[in-house]
């Protein structure tokens, strides 16, 4: 067993309460809520460029050639493909670039990104790989699940289709490919990059909550 389906099989409950929360099944369906994936499309928005960040942190880090391009690679991903589709999907929905810029994260996007960033600036990269990894093979293997409960095409086709690619699916190869070359030259970090992972994993399931119930600062309600 790799250490990445190490990492797959001790999220297992993690990942089947992503495959059973509403915000999936209801957007599989076709029938989300327009507001909720509102929500959702703002504040991956926002999440996306402390993403881009995080990746670009530990392709600075890195000091094999192969890391460094996988990483910032990623990043140049995040920056000029992944944003463009958000702001393709934010202007059927009226919202202009400006909008999107001027939107405050909610909690769980800024515990989320928060997360990340400090662990690509305070932790070694394979912690920083294995915080990042829980977005790309979720977002592949939750989408993946949308596309078998799908009947037909509807308004949230684009975003399946999106995250079941080739292109992702080769994006998120290379990645799990990197966080496994780490944990084999690093088994002293194995432990960490088990914690980073889980906690980005945990993140990801509460990121569908934030976006579906319309979590708000406590402050603010």
């Amino acid at each position: 067993m790799t250490f990445s389906d190490d990492l797959l099989t001790a999220g297992t409950e993690i990942w089947a309460a992503q495959f059973e929360h509403p915000f999936v099944r209801e957007l599989a369906a076709g029938d989300l809520d327009d507001a909720a994936f509102r929500r959702w499309l703002e504040q991956d928005y926002r999440y996306l460029f402390d993403y881009a960040r995080t990746y670009a942190v530990a392709g600075a880090k890195a000091r094999e050639e192969a890391a460094m391009a996988t990483l910032l690679g990623g990043a140049d991903a995040v920056l000029n493909e992944e944003l463009d589709l958000h702001r393709s999907f934010a202007a059927e929905y009226g919202v202009t670039p400006g909008d999107l810029a001027a939107v405050r994260k909610r909690p769980t996007c800024e515990a989320y990104t928060s997360h990340l960033v400090r662990t690509a600036h305070e932790r070694p990269v394979p912690v920083a790989v294995a915080a990042l990894y829980p977005c790309m093979q979720g977002y592949l293997d939750v989408a993946d699940h949308m596309a078998e409960l799908a009947n037909g095409e509807h308004r949230y086709t684009p975003f399946i289709e999106t995250y079941t690619s080739e292109a992702f699916r080769a994006e998120t190869a290379s990645m799990r490919g990197l966080l496994n070359d780490y944990a084999e030259a690093h088994p002293g970090h194995r432990d960490g990059m088990r914690e980073a992972f889980r906690t980005s994993a945990r993140l990801e399931l509460a990121f569908w909550e934030m976006a579906y119930v319309g979590e708000e600062w406590a402050a603010e309600t």
